[in-house]
């Protein structure tokens, strides 16, 4: 086990939610599923924890009742080789639009996305203080990252 891993606390849907990002990430796959066992605050059988695995990165998803929402306060980061990738994440991923924006999204189980290509940091990390800031000002007018405008922001200046 790696020595940090996510822990997604959610309502009832941790097994559901692991299997969808497990089918939307390659690389990915369930580890393990452990129930709850008798006198405890889920009826018997019902899933307590996924451990699950998306691109190499260990998580751990936990159905724990109705008392913590999540936030974006804390996102996931996704680092993109391809705007192919880009655009497979976004749409499956998005599910409120209007969360989205300078790549943020919010999946149907109200976790935070952030679904980056690494063409970006390459961009902003220019020494060219124009360049750079034509390309911060170009992200921050997109939802989804697109890498041809933010390539096309960086040449314009």
């Amino acid at each position: 086990m790696q020595k940090i891993t996510p822990f997604l606390w959610f309502d009832n849907q941790a097994e559901e939610a692991a299997n969808f990002y497990v089918s939307t990430f390659k690389n990915s796959h369930i580890d393990n599923i452990a129930r709850y066992g008798e006198n405890m605050p889920l009826s018997a059988g019902t899933v307590l924890t996924v451990n699950f695995t998306l691109e190499g990165q260990d998580f751990i998803a936990l159905n724990g009742g109705p008392i913590y929402k999540f936030t974006p306060a804390i996102s996931l980061y996704v680092d993109c080789k391809t705007q192919e990738e880009v655009d497979h994440l976004w749409n499956t991923l998005s599910a409120v639009p209007e969360a989205e924006q300078c790549g943020w999204l919010v999946d149907k189980y109200g976790v935070s996305w952030q679904i980056v290509p690494s063409a970006l940091g390459t961009l902003m990390g220019d020494p060219n203080p124009q360049k750079a800031g034509a390309v911060a000002q170009a992200m921050m007018q997109m939802k989804k990252l697109d890498i041809k405008s933010l390539q096309d922001a960086y040449d314009k200046a």
